[in-house]
């Protein structure tokens, strides 16, 4: 079970640390991690944790990483998770009350259904993969990923680029802000080795916002030229767009891209365009979002300029075929602008007068499901269109579709379910945001867009390295990683940093 003595474990516990001890501790954290469904990053949020599993402190996300890698043998992982998926089932079965436990669904294994699981699921990578296989594709994919970006800085610096985009990952991998990630990571490497975080920031600065949507367009090509030769990627594909925000608690005096409406909801607010569906899963375009608040003498938001910009750049990597937005979008000037772009839609319509009307009418003549015409008319154009009426697979009310696309009532209600591949784009964000972005304070929002940036393509870089290592060894692609977002963060850095 044991892969060599846990008392030379010396990141994150000193060697005289009892094997024994720390091992039965050990054991019972990674027991809980897996009938939770945790990730690393989440175990280190709760500390008082460390008395309830005998532990002195919860190690580091590295340190989990490499024990669970490095210091269980396969018979060891394999008792683990099959031990804690028989408590989680053993829960679900006698309606027991464990909010903590993860769902049954994520442990039947058999036969995964794609739409259950989320996007910090983690299985264990050393079971199908060797680390020189793995360490081999995360290097193949950051180095298709970095190469877009240059801050333009001269050429006799103290440090080049990559030694920020260094850092930049490190504090992402620990979740961190600069000051304190930059002193862990000199502690780590040497004062002379990283960059201060101030000398961080500053580097920081140079990327112009423009410049940073740009190289993401680039890495975003480059990352989409290694898929070229992988029939398991589809084309054209579906795509989602929506809106994700970064809370914002500072003031917001000369804050003009702070969105909010009152001092207790202000944040930062970025679209994005991600593949989605039965694919792999990757961020294309990343538009930062502009709107009126109280504060500031921003024009309202046009969001279906948003789309405008996003649908472009992506369509310059990939064919797309439908677009999946939430009610957010809900917008006639949204529907002609896809239409003009090429793309089918399938977006939520808000309920209004005219809705409940014709849900009325359909409960007066005992029907579930209708189909109505109707024509988009505006000033940049028009197009035929279709509202459908479905059942809600929340509730027991009705739910209304906005289509450009022919669709009859016989076929309404399994075509609305497309819809659910929208879900994997709130997982996206939840790990884009728990697993790659550092923490920053700052209130300059070259800072706050590269950190998102970088996230973002910390995440497309984990997506990539899950996607190549299984594209070689399975027929059918399984949407749940196989490679945990903190392994292949670790992984990215270990790449960057020569060893020891």
């Amino acid at each position: 079970m044991l892969n060599g003595p846990f008392d030379t474990l010396n990141d994150g516990y000193p060697d005289w640390h009892p094997a024994p001890y720390l091992f039965q501790g050990m054991v019972r954290l990674f027991l809980y991690r897996e009938i939770t469904g945790q990730s690393y990053r989440q175990l280190t949020q709760f500390p008082e944790l460390a008395d309830a599993f005998g532990l002195d402190r919860i190690p580091d996300e590295s340190v989990l990483s490499r024990t669970w890698r490095h210091r269980f043998d396969d018979a060891g992982r394999e008792f683990i998770a099959t031990a804690a998926h028989y408590v989680v089932k053993e829960i679900h079965d006698r309606n027991l009350s464990v909010p903590a436990a993860r769902p049954k669904e994520e442990v039947l294994t058999p036969e995964k259904d794609h739409g259950e699981f989320s996007e910090t699921e983690e299985t264990e990578c050393g079971e199908d993969f060797a680390d020189e296989q793995i360490h081999r594709t995360t290097r193949l994919a950051r180095n298709y990923g970095f190469e877009g970006f240059d801050s333009g800085r001269a050429q006799n610096t103290s440090y080049d680029d990559t030694r920020f985009f260094e850092l930049q990952t490190f504090m992402g991998m620990v979740g961190c802000g600069t000051a304190q990630g930059a002193a862990r990571f000199q502690f780590r490497r040497g004062e002379e080795y990283g960059p201060h975080g101030d000398t961080h920031l500053r580097a920081v600065k140079q990327f112009e916002p423009n410049d940073l949507i740009d190289g993401l367009d680039v890495a975003s090509d480059r990352l989409l030229s290694a898929l070229a030769s992988e029939v398991s990627f589809r084309r054209p594909v579906t795509a989602a767009i929506d809106i994700t925000t970064v809370p914002y608690y500072g003031d917001v005096e000369g804050m003009p891209m702070v969105s909010g409406l009152s001092s207790e909801d202000r944040a930062f607010k970025f679209a994005t365009l991600s593949i989605v569906g039965r694919n792999i899963p990757l961020v294309l375009a990343v538009e930062p979002v502009r709107e009126s608040s109280a504060w500031d003498d921003n024009p309202p938001n046009q969001v279906h300029r948003v789309v405008r910009r996003l649908v472009r750049r992506a369509k310059e990597h990939v064919p797309i075929e439908t677009v999946l937005c939430d009610r957010e979008f809900d917008s006639m000037r949204v529907f002609q602008t896809l239409s003009n772009l090429g793309v089918n839609y399938l977006i939520p319509k808000r309920i209004t007068r005219t809705e409940r009307e014709v849900i009325e009418t359909m409960a007066d003549d005992n029907c579930e499901v209708a189909v109505e015409s109707a024509v988009v008319d505006v000033e940049s154009g028009s197009h035929p269109m279709r509202f459908l009426y479905v059942p809600s697979t929340k509730s027991d009310g009705t739910t209304v579709f906005a289509t450009n696309l022919r669709v009859g009532p016989d076929e309404a209600e399994s075509f609305c379910r497309r819809y659910s591949r929208r879900w994997q784009i709130e997982n996206e964000y939840k790990s884009i945001k728990n697993d790659f972005l550092a923490k920053t304070s700052s209130k300059d929002y070259r800072v706050r867009l590269f950190y998102f940036v970088f996230a973002v393509l910390l995440y497309n870089i984990w997506r990539l390295t899950d996607f190549l290592l299984k594209a070689g060894i399975e027929d059918e692609i399984d949407y749940a990683p196989v490679l945990t977002a903190g392994e292949c963060v670790e992984l990215v850095c270990g790449e960057f940093i020569p060893p020891d």
